[in-house]
């Protein structure tokens, strides 16, 4: 799973999350040149990006078409809150499905000339929940969605171009969102009890192992792969 041969860089979109520093990470390891952007948490060699804005995400991929883009990582999205959808207003929805699905779109429409340029890849990253749905996990799981639908159709009409297109689901983690969802008490030591005998490896993952997979989809290891999502959930949607 060698970067180092391609042409051009990795972009990694959310980079100040806990999945985007371990795609990062793995990604600069395994030799590729990665430009990562963060929307409120400044990186030192980040570059700023709203990804509601589609002109920033525009501009963004226009400041790199002299260099190339051979893989597009999305890992950003918006805070959550665990809720049953009875108690998610409409506005509260329509926000979590502009500022989680509508903006991958942003950046996919933006990357897809670079990417079919380089014949390149995007991975998304998406959620184990569109699997195996857990309770109150609507205000996620729902925009998720949308993004894989969004993968799956990428990936059938982009494929002419060469474009590969795929989504990784994580499931429980230690760490990233679901870390600060322990640290305020939504998920409280019961629900964390339940959720890890409902995995069959009895035990949650980190960003880490998130990041392996992210590294596989794109790299030429799996270079046949396309339209798919890979649940990195220790067997939770089985």
């Amino acid at each position: 799973m060698s970067f180092g041969h391609r042409p051009g860089v990795a972009l990694v979109i959310g980079g100040s999350g806990g999945i985007g520093r371990a795609v990062v990470d793995l990604m600069k390891m395994r030799g590729a040149k990665v430009v990562q952007t963060y929307r409120n948490t400044p990186l030192p060699d980040g570059r700023q990006c709203d990804t509601n804005d589609p002109e920033q995400c525009r501009a963004l991929l226009d400041s790199l078409a002299d260099e190339g883009v051979h893989t597009v990582v999305h890992a950003a999205g918006p805070p959550v809150h665990m809720l049953h959808l009875s108690n998610v207003k409409p506005a509260e929805m329509a926000l979590q499905l502009a500022q989680d699905a509508s903006a991958f779109f942003n950046v996919a429409h933006s990357a897809l000339p670079l990417l079919r340029q380089s014949q390149g890849n995007l991975v998304a990253i998406t959620t184990a929940a569109t699997t195996r749905y857990p309770k109150r996990d609507g205000l996620s799981s729902v925009p998720k969605a949308a993004v894989e639908e969004m993968v799956r159709a990428l990936a059938v009409e982009e494929g002419r171009y060469g474009v590969r297109v795929n989504c990784v689901g994580p499931g429980m983690l230690t760490d990233g969102m679901a870390k600060r969802l322990m640290d305020s008490g939504e998920l409280d030591g019961l629900a964390l009890d339940v959720t890890r005998k409902n995995i069959p490896l009895s035990r949650f993952g980190s960003a880490y192992d998130i990041a392996e997979a992210v590294c596989f989809l794109a790299s030429d290891a799996a270079g046949f792969i396309s339209g798919q999502k890979l649940d990195v959930d220790g067997g939770y949607g089985v």
